[in-house]
């Protein structure tokens, strides 16, 4: 395995190793995991999961969960497994997936069998003819082949029981997509939370989150301002991301 660095998530209660170069874990994963509506004893799905950021702050808010993330580099998947078990989190796996393709594992749905009650993921931003980077894996991570948005939604809806949620992260720039392909599977409920980087400042990250069989609108919540004018993190950002808050009660 690649050389790795030790850090910790939610203001030290998650233990959190990822390589030293390629793909960082950035503020996305924490903020996503705090939209998830999960209750103590589901289960969850992340596509793209990367080194288990996502699944350990969301396991980490609420206990009792099961979950499997999928992740395409299989060295990141077995880093992720890695973090899973140096966080006791015994429930969560790590299992290598191209998305769409799903792997063949007891959790995932056979035909007519729904066990997920909330995917989430962090899709790849850069266009397929955006510039690649040097750096394979995070390459990987950065750019989104033609169409693979609408994939993504497509498959991890899929797995959705009643009335579970899919959840993305994703640019402002890609929201107007984010919604066409939730509303073509089609999910419901359609939740978009934005963050703006400081007051005043346009969004740049939104949330976007649909609803398995169900029939309301789409609803705009309030958001939640990230920095203060000196650049640090505003009271509510620091009760999110260093507390482990939901972003909604």
């Amino acid at each position: 395995m690649p050389p790795v660095t030790s850090g910790t998530l939610l203001g030290g209660k998650v233990l959190y190793r990822q390589f030293r170069t390629g793909n960082r874990t950035g503020l996305e994963p924490v903020l996503m995991a705090a939209f998830v509506p999960a209750r103590a004893g589901q289960s969850v799905m992340e596509g793209g999961c990367g080194a288990g950021a996502g699944l350990l702050c969301l396991a980490n808010r609420v206990s009792g969960l099961s979950g499997i993330g999928l992740e395409h580099d299989p060295a990141t998947a077995l880093l992720a497994q890695h973090n899973f078990e140096l966080n006791g989190q015994h429930a969560l796996r790590a299992r290598v997936s191209a998305i769409p393709a799903l792997p063949d594992d007891p959790v995932l749905s056979g035909p007519g069998i729904r066990r997920i009650d909330h995917a989430f993921a962090n899709p790849p931003w850069h266009a397929h003819d955006s510039s690649a980077s040097s750096h394979a894996r995070r390459d990987l991570a950065r750019r989104l082949p033609a169409g693979a948005l609408a994939q993504w939604v497509r498959a991890l809806a899929a797995q959705l029981r009643h009335h579970g949620t899919l959840t993305l992260a994703l640019p402002a720039s890609l929201l107007s997509a984010g919604i066409r392909a939730m509303e073509e599977v089609p999910l419901g409920r359609i939740r978009i939370f934005p963050f703006w980087p400081a007051y005043g400042r346009p969004a740049r990250i939104v949330l976007l989150q649909g609803c398995a069989n169900a029939r309301a609108g789409s609803e705009m919540l309030p958001g939640l301002v990230l920095h203060e004018a000196d650049g640090r993190f505003t009271a509510a950002a620091r009760h999110v991301l260093e507390d482990g808050a939901p972003l909604m009660p």
